[in-house]
């Protein structure tokens, strides 16, 4: 413990580090790295092997890296410049003299001087704590004298410059600056630098030898804390040593003491206490042996009922059956699941391609319609003022309206051919619907529909039965309620179903037309058929879980089927077209009144459909009706294209009036006479009629108004007067009555009695009888 063992750590060139004593000078290669065996301290300045006189401490040996280093890495810096100065590898012998360093100093720089004033300090300091008394360590007034010295170095600028010129000139400047103090006015006459101040060698030299000392520096830090931290540990080791050292001394006296010491008396021992001590060891033994026994019976029986209650269970064959069932119940719900979340998004596109279609044939007839009455109302303005527009009587048309005209003029001929091949004679002009495509058109709309319809057949055609066929799917459920009926309804399924099948019937409704007459019916279509099976065969003992299987049905169409049927009525239904609007009654009548079983369920969807329906017919009267007029003179004239285009136009506005009311049971009666009476009958028809000369023709439009009235609107017999919105058509018919009964056609009033009665107006059909003293048709008011 006396000493402790060299330590080599990594070492460092001496010209990239600071170096210490035991490093080697460039001149010197074959000295030894190594510190010698501690000895006594060697005399002289320490050259190559640097730390030979710190090593005569023997409790103080250090080794290449050392408290010294900062001091001797002090010296080294402030010899390198010499050395680099003369250029030669001869390896100068370092002193511990101080004033040598201070005279050496002296040729520094202004700036190197301080700091290599700085490193002598600490240096001085370090010395005297690692030198040995050999070492001869300047007083103060020394160092003061030499400080003093090296501050009157600094003042007066000294160094050697290899510019002499130049030098020369800035120093003479600033002598003459310092002498002179008015100078410093004349800036104008001063040589004003613009660039650095060249460095000399010597400045260079001290530049890097300062950084040199910088790292010296902190590595010599860096050592000085592993330095005391090594000690810290050697003391903590040596005095750990000291105190077992003590304890064992200690222990071994006290021992000795017990074993010497003879007053000390034992208590009298015999065999009856020896006795009496081991009964009670073995009691104390016994007794924790048997509870142990008894523990590990328990443990014994815990066993055999676990194993017993396994042979039970399995065993059983009933809760292993249940158990199976679950759980294949659940692995194909999770296997169907994933089916349908995979399908789903083809699904959706091939329904966005079927919507597309159809909304882009939709939109086309309805822009056709459009620009056909634009161009030819158009047409009809011009032609009815040719005298303004040219002087012969004759205009020009444009090439597009001629086109349009020609257009309308051919459909109309191939529509009337058909309808006389068909034997149809009675047909009106304007109510037919138009919706001819050409034979291209017709072409590409079949190829698309062909090709959608061939995407919607390969959608599970990957896919078993089991999975894709809805007759299958509830064929399980089936089989589920009908063996644990408890669970099967405590698992909500009824409400699972709907969500499940969803995707299923939207791949069967894609081929789906509510629009067209010859469209398959919901009750005809396979699911609709394999969801009544399911629900018919509902377990009729549990009212109230069964209740909640009829359910099915019902949310399938409102989740479903109203949702599709309404976007069907907000974009593809032409409300002008008869065979649209009463296929769409149909299919509606089947959703809202057979299959309304849940009202609260029920409403949203229903709302939202009726909603969607008055929206539409809304809009078409107010973009689709348009009734021009004409003066009589040219009304009158029926082979004229003014007369022929009011006609088609008030039996297009009446058709349209006829179909809205086609909606009565569905639509409440407040709505359809606010549409019908309100906004058709009162603001279009009634007006053509005031504008047309009253006679047969005038009385056969009034008879085909009342025929579209529904007649549960006059079912009371005490009413004697008819519903409000009918006033202006009531009035009309007296007034047509008038005229007629002062002309040719006397035999058309009874045709307006007749009207009046049915609509139920019998106040005002009692007054005009007996004004015109028509007695003999007083008997049609009786018989009604």
């Amino acid at each position: 413990m006396a000493h402790r063992p060299t330590r080599n750590f990594r070492r460092r060139a001496a010209d990239s580090s600071d170096s210490d004593g035991a490093e080697e000078s460039p001149a010197e290669p074959g000295t030894s790295r190594e510190l010698t065996a501690p000895g006594p301290a060697e005399e002289g300045p320490p050259s190559g092997g640097g730390r030979a006189q710190v090593a005569g401490r023997p409790h103080r040996v250090r080794g290449p890296r050392g408290r010294g280093r900062v001091w001797a890495s002090s010296r080294r810096a402030t010899e390198a410049a010499p050395r680099a100065d003369q250029g030669s590898g001869v390896q100068e012998s370092r002193t511990v003299d101080v004033s040598t360093d201070e005279e050496d100093e002296i040729h520094h720089s202004s700036e190197s001087k301080d700091d290599q004033g700085l490193s002598s300090d600490s240096a001085s300091s370090l010395g005297e704590k690692e030198l040995p008394s050999a070492v001869e360590i300047p007083d103060a007034a020394f160092i003061q004298a030499a400080r003093r010295k090296r501050e009157l170095t600094r003042m007066q600028d000294d160094y050697i410059s290899l510019d002499v010129e130049h030098a020369s000139t800035i120093s003479g400047m600033q002598k003459e600056s310092e002498d002179d103090p008015e100078s410093e006015s004349d800036d104008h006459e001063k040589r004003i630098p613009f660039t650095l101040k060249p460095q000399t060698l010597r400045q260079r030299m001290v530049e890097e030898s300062k950084n040199r000392y910088e790292e010296t520096s902190e590595e010599s830090q860096e050592d000085e804390k592993q330095d005391i931290w090594v000690q810290q540990q050697m003391r903590k080791a040596v005095k750990i040593i000291e105190e077992r050292d003590i304890d064992l001394s200690h222990s071994c006296g006290s021992s000795k003491v017990k074993k010497f010491d003879t007053s000390i008396s034992f208590p009298p021992v015999n065999l009856e206490i020896i006795k009496k001590q081991l009964n009670t060891r073995l009691t104390l033994l016994q007794e924790t042996h048997r509870s142990h026994l008894r523990e590990y019976e328990k443990y014994v029986q815990d066993v055999k009922s676990s194993k017993s209650t396994i042979q039970n269970l399995e065993s059983s064959s009933n809760q292993a059956l249940n158990c199976k069932f679950y759980k294949s119940m659940k692995i194909y719900v999770e296997n169907l699941i994933d089916c349908l979340n995979e399908k789903i998004i083809n699904i959706q596109e091939i329904e966005s391609s079927m919507h597309t279609l159809l909304l882009k044939q939709a939109m086309t007839f309805m822009k056709r319609r459009q620009d056909e009455l634009k161009h030819e109302s158009t047409y009809l303005q011009q032609l009815s003022h040719k005298d303004e527009t040219s002087t012969n009587g004759n205009f020009t048309v444009d090439e597009k309206t001629q086109w349009i005209l020609e257009e309308i003029e051919s459909r109309r001929t191939k529509r009337k051919q058909a309808r006389v091949l068909s034997g149809n004679y009675n047909h009106q002009e304007g109510t037919s619907s138009d919706d001819e495509l050409s034979s291209t058109e017709m072409i590409d709309f079949q190829k698309s529909q062909g090709d959608i319809l061939q995407d919607q057949k390969k959608v599970f055609e990957d896919v078993h039965d089991d999975f894709c066929n809805i007759q299958n799917i509830l064929l399980k459920f089936q089989q589920w309620r009908e063996k644990f009926p408890d669970s099967y309804y405590e698992a909500f399924i009824s409400l699972c179903i709907p969500k499940l099948l969803n995707p299923l019937i939207r791949v069967q409704l894609i081929d789906w037309n509510p629009l067209k007459l010859d469209s398959t019916g919901l009750k005809e279509m396979p699911w609709f058929k394999s969801v009544e099976e399911f629900m018919d065969n509902s377990v009729e003992d549990s009212t109230k879980e069964s209740s909640s299987d009829k359910k099915i049905l019902s949310t399938i169409i409102n989740k479903t089927v109203v949702p599709r049927l309404t976007d069907f009525v907000e974009f593809l239904w032409d409300p002008l077209s008869t065979s649209q609007t009463t296929s769409l009654i149909t299919h509606c009548k089947v959703i809202l009144e057979e299959h309304s079983t849940c009202e609260n369920e029920v409403s949203k969807s229903k709302q939202d459909l009726l909603k969607s329906i008055v929206s539409r017919m809304k809009r078409a009267v107010e973009d689709d009706i348009f009734i021009p007029l004409y003066p009589k003179s040219v009304v009158e004239n029926k082979t004229s294209p003014h007369s022929k285009f009011q006609e088609r136009q008030f039996w297009s506005g009446l058709k349209l009036f006829r179909n809205i009311l086609l909606w009565n049971g569905l639509l409440t009666d407040d709505t359809l006479q606010e549409l019908g009476l309100g906004k058709l009958l009162n603001r279009y028809l009634i007006i053509a009629l005031l504008n047309a000369t009253p006679g047969p023709d005038v009385v056969k439009k009034c008879n085909q108004v009342a025929a579209c009235l529904p007649e549960k609107w006059f079912e009371n017999s005490a009413m004697r007067t008819s519903i409000p919105q009918l006033g202006n058509f009531i009035q009309f018919l007296l007034q047509s009555a008038h005229k007629l009964s002062r002309s040719e056609f006397r035999d058309e009033v009874e045709e307006i009695i007749l009207i009046l009665v049915k609509i139920k107006a019998l106040n005002q059909a009692e007054s005009f009888i007996g004004e015109h003293h028509l007695d003999h048709l007083k008997s049609l008011i009786k018989e009604d």
